[in-house]
């Protein structure tokens, strides 16, 4: 299963990101579709915290984001993060 398609998995990895990211938001807050970044978004990540999400990502899935447009890519919402650590 694709990993936007299981809610399980999306909120795992909201879990993740709000804790590896010190973030005071809940799951519940962070939409699947909107952007993780910028003050418009609930998370409000920065490249700080994108850096700091990668290597949690590395160490929880051993999936490595090393490439910039890759991680801008990758980072752009809940759906496509979860979909690239789970393509099927």
């Amino acid at each position: 299963m694709r990993g936007s398609q299981d809610n399980e998995f999306k909120t795992a990895l909201k879990k993740l990101i709000i804790e590896a990211c010190d973030k005071d938001v809940s799951p519940e807050e962070v939409s699947d579709t909107e952007p993780m970044f910028g003050d418009a978004s609930v998370l409000a990540l920065d490249s700080m915290d994108a850096l700091q999400l990668s290597m949690e990502i590395q160490r929880v899935h051993g999936v490595v984001l090393a490439d910039s447009k890759e991680l801008r890519r990758v980072f752009t919402s809940i759906n496509a993060l979860a979909d690239y650590i789970r393509p099927a």
